[in-house]
């Protein structure tokens, strides 16, 4: 069962030019910074209340997150809704019909499980669904 929203991804060229914004500007505190060599992204949280920011940098220039900036320009990625089984979401979604990106979990920031499910199954919005390990 999905519980809150956890956060919201957003794609950026340079974390070192994006923080800035969040701290001096919104007067957030950058949590932490994290690279997911596995999604080849190095990752900065922000609390907003009960939800983050997720602020998104590509390391390698063949990541989601690197096309998604060569299409799109920085901007809002992808939202992430927490569960507590990410495997029970995922057969939920798949049994009514949504088209996977992840057909089982993947180790994501912050010590997560996630998974994705296809913007095009989503009326076009990047869904991720994220459990505490």
């Amino acid at each position: 069962m999905i519980k809150k929203v956890d956060h919201i991804g957003i794609a950026v060229p340079s974390l070192e030019e994006a923080i800035p914004f969040y701290e001096k500007t919104l007067g957030l505190k950058c949590e932490h910074i994290e690279e997911v060599a596995a999604q080849k992204v190095r990752t900065a949280f922000f609390a907003v209340g009960e939800v983050h920011i997720e602020l998104l940098e590509p390391t390698a220039p063949d990541s989601p997150v690197a096309k998604f900036l060569e299409k799109n320009g920085s901007g809002v990625h992808h939202v992430a809704l927490a569960t507590d089984d990410v495997m029970a979401q995922l057969d939920q979604a798949k049994e009514a019909g949504c088209r996977l990106i992840n057909e089982t979990p993947v180790d994501g920031a912050g010590g997560k499980k996630i998974a994705f499910l296809h913007p095009k199954s989503t009326f076009g919005v990047l869904t991720e669904l994220c459990a505490k390990k």
